[in-house]
């Protein structure tokens, strides 16, 4: 073993502080080099010094303790370099969410008032093949996207072509609990024939005010506020889950500007429908 420093004079040349060197040490990632038995002093290796280093850039971009012990500890550079590279996709994916709540948040302070038209509209009854499931509310986007690739490839492997825009229908319990039923469908002709998750469904006729979100999903709350309102001003509320089509999606485009979501509030019935 080459030279050794004190722990203060590591935590100078590393940066890390006395308090963060006994924390790494206790949890086993960073062990100096020797510990006095009789006074408990640490001394660290200069060798250690990299691997400090490490550490502390791993820190920066909020690796997890855990992980930077696996990284360090990897048997092979394949093992490690994977565990880097899936920790800069968390990194880049979470950098992309607050880009695009930094967009969200800038719209709404320069455009406070925009709003797309409302309407009335009566849906009929209509068949389709649908999936029904209890979800999380933060994981109904990858849900709608992953039940409505279950959905067209069943219908393609069934010869059943789909009879206007896919839709959803979401419970209250879903908004207030975060957690509640939740439905995506599909609205074909023909008979469907219940496989894994998909079961045929009669979707039920309801009288809708709607309004159309054109954008990513991340920005949809804000038409469901405008629509919120103006259910609530017109006292037309009735009891019944969301609604909402997807007139253009991700199965249409990847040109998220370009996606255009219909949201339907249940209503009473009223003469003004479209």
């Amino acid at each position: 073993m080459g030279s050794t420093l004190a722990i203060g004079d590591f935590s100078r040349a590393t940066h890390l502080s006395v308090k963060k060197l006994r924390h790494y040490h206790q949890i086993g990632l960073l062990e100096p080099a020797d510990v006095d038995p009789e006074t408990g002093y640490r001394h660290y290796a200069t060798e250690q010094i990299s691997a400090a280093q490490v550490i502390r850039r791993f820190r920066e971009l909020d690796m997890p303790l855990d992980e930077i012990h696996a990284v360090l500890s990897a048997p092979d550079p394949q093992t490690r370099n994977a565990l880097i590279a899936d920790h800069l996709a968390r990194m880049e994916a979470g950098l992309t969410r607050t880009q695009a709540a930094i967009a969200a948040l800038r719209d709404l302070l320069e455009h406070p008032n925009t709003a797309a038209p409302i309407e009335h509209r009566r849906v009929e009854a209509a068949a389709a093949a649908a999936i029904t499931e209890v979800i999380d509310i933060a994981d109904a986007l990858l849900w709608y996207q992953g039940a409505l690739g279950e959905l067209h490839a069943l219908l393609a492997a069934q010869d059943i072509r789909p009879d206007g825009p896919p839709g959803a229908t979401y419970s209250s319990e879903l908004f207030a609990d975060e957690r509640g039923s939740a439905t995506i469908f599909v609205p074909c002709q023909g008979q469907v024939r219940p496989m894994g998750r998909v079961v045929p469904l009669v979707v039920p006729a309801v009288e809708l005010a709607t309004i159309t979100h054109t954008g990513p999903h991340n920005g949809i709350d804000r038409a469901y506020g405008a629509l919120a309102t103006y259910v609530s001003d017109h006292a037309l509320a009735v009891d019944g889950p969301i609604r909402e089509y997807y007139l253009v999606g991700p199965g249409d485009t990847p040109e998220e500007t370009a996606w255009r979501t219909q949201i339907g509030w249940p209503v009473f019935a009223t003469s003004a429908t479209t």
